[in-house]
């Protein structure tokens, strides 16, 4: 399944920040986001960097939940990251990525 910019602001709810500097941010993934099994797989959020201008790396660690980003931050501002995970200015979030995006739907 394709992967949209409104499912990526979906799943952020499951996300909440552990660390972040300019360019890297690592967040926790809350395990209840396994209920969007069917609609999101692993391997589209791995696919990411693919598909976004902007995001540099993406890696998931399984042992302990949670997904280091690498990004350019002229690009994503850090405020756009905790608006995510806070659910906060979601139709600026779309725009950027739908803006940014090379492959989405």
């Amino acid at each position: 399944m394709e992967i949209t910019a409104e499912k990526l602001v979906e799943l952020g709810r499951y996300f909440s920040i552990v660390h972040q500097i300019k360019g890297r941010l690592r967040v926790r993934v809350d395990p209840k986001i396994r209920s969007h099994g069917e609609t999101v797989r692993i391997e589209d959020i791995e696919a990411l960097p693919q598909k976004i201008e902007g995001i540099k790396s993406l890696k998931i660690n399984k042992i302990v939940g949670s997904i280091t980003i690498e990004y350019d931050p002229t690009l994503f501002p850090d405020h756009l990251w905790s608006n995510l995970v806070k659910g906060e200015n979601l139709d600026e979030i779309i725009a950027v990525l739908t803006k940014l995006s090379k492959e989405f739907v």
